[in-house]
């Protein structure tokens, strides 16, 4: 199993990244919540992983923290969850913000996350109680210092790519990037400030 990837970012592109290591290019899977937190393409990068094995697929999940990927192994044990539903679950809530939606049992905060509807909702509320207390033992934890991403002239489109990715439909998406409609924003800005909207929403 591989568990902890270090080397150079080579291509960030949500829910997609491309990790060098050593001159072999990793290609992982990541929540939004780790995005928010990469540094630079090109800059060195380390990442906790997760690898899910499947009859037509090997997929490495990729982490900042130890916090996220103890979230992610704990919701994929949950009955009707799998990889998709817990990236899509971390892309819309911190671990902090997950474990004081299961403290309150905010179900309906939940269900305002792409692909989750109210009975799988409730039952990672109830299943996930126990895990709350070893998942606040980590949290907050990111692993590396947040760097500031320049923005493209494409990150609008970026940003419309990546919440289709997650889950979103088109004309939804398109309303939420009205919420980040500013220039000079950064790709990960933009879907950052769209989840929080589509949250309150």
């Amino acid at each position: 199993m591989i568990g902890f990837l270090k080397g150079r970012l080579a291509v960030k592109q949500p829910p997609m990244l491309l990790v060098d290591v050593g001159g072999v290019g990793y290609e992982l899977e990541a929540p939004m919540s780790t995005f928010y937190g990469l540094p630079a393409t090109g800059e060195p990068v380390s990442l906790f992983t997760h690898l899910v094995v499947r009859e037509d697929a090997h997929i490495l999940y990729g982490f900042g923290s130890e916090g996220e990927r103890r979230l992610f192994r704990g919701l994929l044990k949950v009955s009707g969850v799998g990889p998709k539903i817990a990236l899509g679950i971390l892309s819309g809530a911190s671990v902090e913000d997950f474990l004081r939606i299961v403290e309150a049992e905010d179900v309906a905060m939940l269900t305002r996350i792409p692909g989750i509807g109210r009975k799988t909702a409730e039952r990672v509320i109830i299943e996930m109680r126990d895990s709350v207390q070893k998942l606040k033992q980590t949290a907050p934890g990111g692993t590396y210092t947040a760097a500031a991403l320049g923005a493209a002239p494409s990150a609008q489109s970026e940003a419309f790519s990546a919440l289709i990715a997650l889950g979103y439909k088109p004309p939804e998406v398109a309303r939420l990037l009205k919420s980040a409609d500013e220039p000079g924003l950064s790709t990960t800005e933009i879907i950052r400030r769209a989840l929080k909207s589509a949250v309150k929403s």
